[in-house]
C-alpha cells in the first residue's frame, strides 16, 4: 500500500546550503511544496526538483500552510519576515511559521511579537548539523514556540531531521543552538592546536588521526571530520565566515546573560585570523591549517 500523500502545503523561503536538502527531502516526502529564492539558479534547482516556483516571498506565504524559513544572518531573517512583502504580513491567519535560521534570541522575539498580532503561529526550529546531514535528513532538531504549531509541523519536522525536542514556549531553542555551536567553534580550535602539536613534535599525520578517532575525545563532529583531515580537503560543509557569524552571536548573548565565555573569545580571534589570511570560504575545520601557519608547520 502506497503511502497516503501529505495535505499540508509548504512554502519554502531560502534555497541555500541547509535550504536546498531541507526542501529536497519534504519533496520526497510528497509535500506539495512552493518555493522562493532571490537567487534564481537556486530556484531553477529546486523548481526541477519538483517544488513550484513562488513569485516572491509574499506569494508563498499567502499560500502556504507551513511557511518553512532558511536564511543566513539576522538581517535577512529581519527583511523576509517582517517586511510589508515578508512573510508575517502576507501569511495566512493559522499558518505555522518554522524558521530553521541561526538568528540572536532579540530578532527572533520581535518576530514573535510580530506573529502573535497577526494570528500566526511562530515555530523556532533550529538544526544541528551541515548540508551534508541535512541531506541526509538526518539534522538534530531544537524547537520552541507553540505547543500545538510544533504538535502540528512534527510530521514535516521528522522529514528533514532524525531526532527532535520540544524545548518550550519561547526563545528556548535559539538559546540551545547558541549553546550546541559554542561546543562546536571551541571544538575546533581544540582540534586544530592538537593536530599542530602532534605533526610539529613528529607524529605521523594519518596514524594521529586513526588515534583520535579511537579514543574517548572521538566525538560524532570528530569522527566526521577525520576523513577530510586525512586528505587535507578543507572544502566548506560550514564556511569558517559563517562559523564566525554564529560565534559572534554567542557572544552577544553572553554578554546580555553576563556568562564569561573566554574560551569561546579566544577561538573568535583564531577564526578572525584564518578569514584574515584568505580562509573564509574554507572549512571551520581549516583552523587546523592557521594554528600550522602561526606555528610555523607549514
Amino acid at each position: 500500500m502506497s503511502e497516503t500523500k501529505p495535505t499540508v502545503r509548504v512554502g519554502f523561503i531560502g534555497i541555500g546550503n541547509m535550504g536546498l536538502p531541507m526542501c529536497t527531502n519534504l519533496l520526497k516526502a510528497g509535500y506539495d511544496v512552493i518555493a522562493f529564492d532571490r537567487a534564481q539558479e537556486r530556484l531553477d534547482t529546486i523548481v526541477s526538483r519538483g517544488a513550484t516556483r513562488g513569485d516572491s516571498i509574499a506569494d508563498v506565504a499567502s499560500r502556504s500552510d507551513v511557511i518553512v524559513t532558511s536564511l543566513p544572518n539576522d538581517v535577512t531573517f529581519r527583511a523576509v519576515l517582517l517586511g510589508v512583502e515578508g512573510v508575517i504580513a502576507n501569511a495566512r491567519a493559522g499558518a505555522v511559521v518554522m524558521d530553521t535560521s541561526t538568528v540572536s534570541a532579540g530578532v527572533s522575539a520581535e518576530v514573535a511579537e510580530a506573529s502573535t498580532s497577526r494570528r500566526v503561529q511562530y515555530l523556532r526550529t533550529t538544526v544541528s548539523g551541515n548540508g551534508v546531514v541535512a541531506a541526509a535528513a538526518a539534522l538534530t532538531v531544537m524547537a520552541s514556540g507553540p505547543r500545538e504549531a510544533y504538535d502540528f509541523a512534527l510530521p514535516l519536522i521528522n522529514k528533514i531531521g532524525r531526532r527532535a525536542f520540544y524545548l518550550g514556549q519561547a526563545e528556548e531553542a535559539r538559546l540551545m543552538k547558541l549553546a550546541v555551536n559554542l561546543m562546536i567553534s571551541v571544538s575546533a580550535g581544540m582540534i586544530g592546536e592538537a593536530l599542530t602539536l602532534g605533526r610539529k613534535s613528529g607524529l605521523d599525520w594519518s596514524k594521529m588521526l586513526d588515534v583520535l578517532a579511537s579514543s574517548h575525545v572521538a566525538s560524532p563532529m570528530v569522527l566526521y571530520k577525520v576523513p577530510p583531515l586525512k586528505d587535507r580537503d578543507f572544502t566548506s560543509t560550514m564556511s569558517a565566515i559563517t562559523q564566525t557569524k554564529d560565534v559572534d552571536l554567542i557572544l552577544d548573548c553572553a554578554a546580555q546573560s553576563q556568562v564569561p565565555v573566554p574560551l569561546t573569545s579566544a577561538v573568535r580571534g583564531m577564526f578572525q585570523g584564518l578569514i584574515s589570511m584568505g580562509g573564509g570560504e574554507e572549512d571551520y575545520i581549516a583552523l587546523v591549517k592557521h594554528v600550522e601557519t602561526l606555528s610555523g608547520a607549514v
